[in-house]
């Protein structure tokens, strides 16, 4: 399988890791849950984890791709105040204030 499109994904935070099995069809997410989140890759896509903290999703299909590594991103988008969560590498979080101190 050549794979035409990719989408790569980045873990922040403390204590969020993946894995993936040898043939690219499992994916292995630990989010800070008290479970770890399991997701099957479709059939045109595959999903290869470079560091515990990188995630790569590739595949001939754009969509399969785009509409697998948005489930991924689903489980723990990245927050506002932290920016922490998974994140596209190519995106940017704009961080809220917090509390103002009284004075």
């Amino acid at each position: 399988m050549e794979a035409k499109f990719t989408r790569f994904l980045k873990l922040v935070g403390v204590g969020l890791k993946a894995r993936s099995d040898r043939q690219g069809r499992e994916l292995f997410l630990k989010l800070g849950y008290s479970h770890e989140v399991q997701f099957t890759a479709p059939p045109a896509v595959r999903v290869f984890c470079f560091k515990p903290s990188i995630i790569c999703c590739t595949g001939i299909d754009k969509d399969r791709v785009h509409q697998f590594a948005g489930a991924v991103r689903s489980c723990k988008p990245p927050e506002v105040y932290k920016g922490k969560g998974v994140l596209y590498i190519d995106e940017f979080v704009k961080l809220k204030p917090g509390k103002k101190q009284k004075k």
